[in-house]
């Protein structure tokens, strides 16, 4: 992918979370009964959304790191796809199990399963080399100029 497309990518992307997480913190009963299929889920808990609006903004945030600083933003970007990707295979497992039907998964895979797979994909750098790997196995390894 080209680098500006993914840097937009991801400005756009980590706007949308962290302006969800904004109204999961802010107006969290706002926020429950305005989202499709969230009412399916159990009832109204504020403490619940508004710490898995801690968690989006966590995603926002690293998947922004990434957009302003892409040289050191990587790590705090696969960090929050790491939720975005967990967050979708609850719901996949939910499914699986016959807790809620697959009408409810394809309901939520606008909003839930490809922010995961998008923000996967814009986390990690385009490419490795054998240098790059090694870097990223040990961070204290000696460095070869």
């Amino acid at each position: 992918m080209d680098k500006s497309i993914s840097q937009c990518a991801r400005w756009l992307l980590a706007s949308g979370l962290l302006c969800n997480a904004a109204a999961m913190l802010l107006a969290p009963q706002a926020w429950y009964l305005s989202m499709p299929g969230v009412l399916y889920t159990g009832p109204f808990n504020i403490h619940f959304v508004r710490d898995i609006g801690c968690a989006y903004a966590m995603a926002g945030g690293g998947l922004l790191w990434r957009a302003c600083r892409p040289a050191t933003g990587a790590a705090a970007a696969i960090a929050g796809a790491g939720f975005l990707l967990m967050h979708a295979l609850v719901h996949l497992g939910e499914t699986l199990a016959g807790l809620c039907g697959w009408s409810q998964l394809l309901q939520d895979v606008p909003g839930v399963v490809l922010p995961a797979l998008l923000a996967a994909g814009l986390a990690l750098p385009p490419h490795f080399n054998r240098n790059d790997h090694d870097r990223l196995a040990d961070p204290f390894a000696p460095r070869r100029l």
